[in-house]
């Protein structure tokens, strides 16, 4: 009699050790982590070495971006039927310069709509608010939006330091505060505010579309827009690139320091993938345009081809569009390009 009654001793002592494992040791999901777009995010965002950067998506949307009043500067000369201000905002107290375009006529009862402009990289010391990039404002401006390009932090006459868009919270947090200026702004409609960017201006707009609600729909050219782990493996440039002598100054946000203390991606995929936006595309606060050359010596086209893949498997609306043999500013395509990226704000924030 002894005998059985040990037995039965030991299978529920097996029991609750089983129960005790599945309650306080539950199975991780990790075929979600390597699948953008369908990844459990808590499991992404409570891991033991991913709560402290502020590079997080996380910890960035526990901040405030309050923006201010926009400030204008001076006249700029008018477009065809708009007119063009030299304006200012501030942002984590640095004073930023931008472009301000306002069209002409009679305004919505509800404001016109905006379009904050991200520029691409341009080395900061040779960057001005009226230099490249007229064409492509000019598109948007003549019709019928209000357009807002920052300067970011460090360009220009801009106050702080050019820290860059990829490892640092910097240029994001000067265009949502940006964004939070132009809904304060009197002719702007703070509900029809969508955002464009190029390459690097790219990458800040899908950090920003994950963070903040408040951007309606996105058209990304050439985008930097992958998950650092191809940043690291899957990016060959024509150039490489070369911090500018006032970027290397002052040591601006790198790679190596999240290395040294986090690990590379292979070690610790958790931490870098809680500060990729690719990998909360479930969140994303409107439709995406993707425009991209097949040529792109610059940036690859397999940036482009996983954000759409992972927009794709969170059922979230976007479309992409590819230039055969066409370069890093779609040179070849650039009116068609353009086009197409008005009709898509058009069709999102204006009808």
């Amino acid at each position: 009699m002894n005998i059985p009654g040990k037995i039965i001793i030991l299978i529920l002592a097996l029991v609750l050790m089983a129960i005790f494992a599945f309650v306080f040791f539950p199975k991780k999901n990790t075929n979600s982590l390597t699948n953008p777009g369908t990844q459990a995010q808590a499991d992404i965002t409570q891991g033991p070495q991913a709560s402290s950067h502020p590079l997080q998506i996380s910890e960035m949307r526990k901040k405030e971006y309050p923006g201010s009043e926009i400030t204008v500067e001076r006249e700029l000369n008018p477009g065809s039927n708009y007119k063009q201000y030299l304006a200012s905002y501030r942002s984590e107290g640095f004073k930023i310069f931008a472009l301000l375009t306002v069209p002409n006529g009679i305004k919505p009862e509800s404001g016109w709509p905006a379009i904050i402009f991200n520029h691409g990289y341009i080395p900061p010391a040779e960057y001005t608010t009226t230099g490249r990039y007229v064409a492509y404002t000019d598109a948007f401006s003549r019709n019928g939006y209000i357009v807002f390009k920052p300067d970011y932090r460090g360009h220009g006459n801009s106050e702080g330091n050019p820290e860059g868009a990829y490892y640092s919270t910097a240029y994001t947090t000067d265009v949502l505060n940006a964004v939070a200026s132009v809904k304060k702004y009197k002719d702007a409609d703070p509900e029809r505010i969508g955002m464009w960017g190029h390459s690097m201006g790219g990458s800040i707009i899908l950090r920003s579309m994950v963070v903040s609600k408040d951007i309606k729909a996105g058209v990304i050219w050439a985008g930097v827009v992958a998950s650092y782990e191809d940043m690291m493996k899957n990016w060959r440039r024509s150039t490489p690139f070369t911090p500018s002598q006032r970027e290397r100054e002052f040591m601006r946000p790198g790679r190596q320091t999240l290395i040294d203390k986090y690990g590379d991606p292979d070690k610790n995929p958790q931490f870098w993938q809680s500060i990729s936006p690719i990998f909360f595309v479930g969140d994303v606060s409107g439709p995406i345009q993707l425009h991209h050359g097949t040529s792109d010596n610059e940036v690859p086209l397999l940036f482009s081809e996983r954000l759409n893949e992972a927009l794709k498997n969170a059922n979230k609306p976007v479309e992409f569009f590819t230039y055969n043999g066409d370069d890093h500013n779609l040179s070849n395509n650039l009116t068609l390009a353009l086009d197409r990226s008005v009709s898509f704000f058009d069709k999102y924030l204006k009808n």
